[in-house]
């Protein structure tokens, strides 16, 4: 896919990132007939969107997300058939554990928001919890369970957006790197790369955690924090659910391999850079409402990042080309708590252990929902980014609705409350997430 030719000259829409959203964009926009080119840095979707849990769920998210999460779950339904191409998709609903009543109580407020929605999402009891997976043991008070959402693979379901683009006529370019976006009288005129200049007057921008220093020399202030979450992937076992279980202590998914995800639940580590104390007044209600679930770091990310800054350094000239950030290492401690919970969990599943971790950057925003928008100056940019640890489910309406908003100015679904301007305006409410 990855293409070493020059440039083209000219295109009505460059994208930037070769995430799940980027890639999507790009395929949208092919379906209407625009030319477009893809930006990717690196390769197609090997940052954060080929590095997640690979849920795909409408349960507990945020009542603004859940439209826009609602068609994303019809799409996800019919992708294999519409992309031809096989993302391991399985519709095998999604399970969220409870311990303790606060847990619990919550799980009952938002199947109130559920059924508002038209949502087939329930409270389980004990019973109905061994019901469903026969396997899983614990002291549970119940559960809530969406039948209707599944999970995917990350990796495969981006790569297949990237190739029904391409064979739409969309020019995928990986290993490249956007150096700036050049603006005319308030307006994109162009995206400048290492590789040469396009000429255009729309540019999206989802390049994931990146994209607040793409945007920040237009003017643009985007509140944004990289925060990294561990992965472990486990020997196949035998089958143990077809349900996306998220445990208080553990989160997984089993693969159509037998293998398993293991996530650490909410937890989350934050890297310390120079960019951490930007807008640190939106993010700490988030932050002491949920400080159990952060764990800070100063270590060679702070380092890399000063020394990219430097007046005259290779990385002032070029802020995007930084490679610290592609390979962020897992955290080894809740590697073994994950799987340690896994195992006590589910005791009977026989022998298992871990052949491969990773990590990857989320980049969460103050409210923990999306930007999804155009901005007022520079006409013609556009925000697709702040996903917040969920983008992957929505990916292909996010994607679709950017690609709305470049061809044609305006949406098949409401995205005011993810408007940019909302920083700005303090209209940031709390995150109002259940998962």
């Amino acid at each position: 896919m990855a293409t070493k030719e020059a440039l083209p000259g000219e295109a009505d829409v460059v994208i930037v990132g070769g995430g799940i959203v980027g890639c999507a964009a790009a395929y949208y926009l092919a379906k209407r007939g625009a030319s477009a080119v893809l930006i990717e840095k690196d390769e197609i979707g090997r940052a954060q969107s080929g590095r997640n849990w690979g849920f795909i769920r409408q349960q507990g998210r945020h009542p603004l997300e859940l439209p826009l999460m609602i068609e994303s779950n019809r799409i996800w339904s019919g992708l294999e058939r519409e992309l031809g191409a096989d993302v391991e998709w399985v519709q095998g609903g999604n399970l969220a554990l409870a311990t303790v009543p606060d847990r619990m109580a919550l799980f009952e407020a938002w199947c109130k928001t559920a059924r508002e929605h038209g949502l087939d999402t329930n409270v389980l009891t004990p019973a109905e919890l061994t019901q469903l997976i026969p396997d899983l043991h614990g002291e549970w008070l119940g559960g809530m369970y969406t039948q209707s959402d599944g999970h995917a693979e990350p990796r495969k379901a981006t790569q297949a957006f990237a190739c029904a683009a391409a064979a739409h006529g969309v020019r995928i370019v990986e290993r490249c790197t956007v150096e700036s976006i050049g603006t005319t009288n308030g307006a994109v005129s162009e995206v400048a790369t290492d590789r040469g200049t396009i000429r255009t007057r729309m540019a999206i921008a989802a390049a994931g955690a990146w994209t607040a220093r793409l945007a920040k020399p237009l003017g643009l202030s985007l509140p944004v924090r990289w925060v990294r979450s561990t992965v472990a992937r486990t020997t196949p076992l035998r089958k143990v659910t077809d349900v996306g279980v998220w445990a208080p202590s553990v989160a997984f998914r089993q693969r159509r391999d037998g293998t398993l995800n293991l996530g650490g639940g909410g937890w989350a580590d934050h890297d310390v850079t120079l960019d951490s104390l930007r807008h640190a007044r939106l993010f700490m209600p988030n932050y002491l409402k949920n400080r159990s679930l952060f764990q800070f770091h100063v270590g060679s990310p702070l380092f890399a990042d000063a020394i990219a800054r430097l007046p005259g350094s290779y990385g002032r000239r070029h802020p995007f080309a930084a490679k610290w950030a592609l390979e962020p290492a897992p955290n080894p401690s809740k590697v073994k708590w994950t799987f340690d919970e896994f195992r006590r969990l589910f005791p009977t599943v026989g022998d298992m252990r871990i052949t491969e971790t990773w990590a990857g950057y989320i980049d969460a925003t103050p409210d923990a929902i999306p930007v999804i928008g155009p901005v007022d100056r520079p006409r013609g940019f556009v925000f697709a980014t702040g996903f917040s640890g969920h983008g992957f489910g929505l990916g292909p309406i996010a994607g679709r609705l950017a690609a709305e908003l470049a061809a044609d100015g305006k949406t098949s679904l409401d995205i005011r409350g993810f408007r940019f301007s909302r920083f700005a305006e303090g209209a940031i409410g709390e995150p109002r997430s259940v998962l």
